[in-house]
């Protein structure tokens, strides 16, 4: 059969006794990328959050702002890590309901720390945003005061704020960027 003999179909939830997850069209996943049929997590991605907007699906988060799988990921994976024993918590519960059809290491291309060199998750977070001319000439403004090394990147982040429309006031980082 082919994907779209799924559309429109339905699952049972892997690890979630009684959550049932409808099987979606997403142009994002190919054949190419791998079987043309995975899970969407809308929490923690762009491509899954605009899947699950489109079909007004909820954006649960089952991961803390640390990492760790909250209660409502179950008692089974709750305070777990979800890079480290988390993973290894969800393939026994695969196994366990005879879900699991093939297991094998790979190298998922996480995004990593700069200072760490830890990967790190995408997790939704609350966050606003503004479309104001206010706020990119306090932005400018500020920016100028601020000393920067090297004093050539200045020019090139006034561009920038120049150029930006939508503006995420967020606190999701408290440190630079390299």
């Amino acid at each position: 059969f082919t994907g779209t003999d799924l559309v429109d179909g339905s699952c049972a939830h892997p690890t979630i006794p009684g959550k049932v997850s409808p099987l979606l069209p997403a142009n994002h996943v190919t054949m190419a990328k791998g079987t043309g049929l995975v899970h969407t997590a809308p929490a923690h991605g762009m491509e899954d959050y605009s899947v699950a907007s489109h079909h007004q699906l909820p954006t649960d988060c089952l991961v803390d702002e640390s990492g760790f799988f909250t209660e409502a990921a179950g008692p089974e994976l709750k305070n777990k890590s979800v890079l480290e024993e988390g993973n290894e918590a969800v393939i026994r519960m695969l196994q366990a309901a005879g879900s699991l059809l093939k297991e094998e290491k790979y190298v998922h291309s996480y995004p990593y720390d700069w200072r760490t060199k830890k990967p790190m998750i995408i997790r939704a977070s609350k966050q606003w945003f503004v479309n104001t001319a206010n706020v990119k000439a306090v932005a400018q403004d500020v920016l100028k005061k601020v000393k920067v090394i090297p004093t050539s990147a200045v020019n090139r982040m006034l561009e920038m704020l120049d150029r930006r429309t939508f503006w995420c006031i967020s606190r999701q980082r408290c440190w630079g960027v390299p």
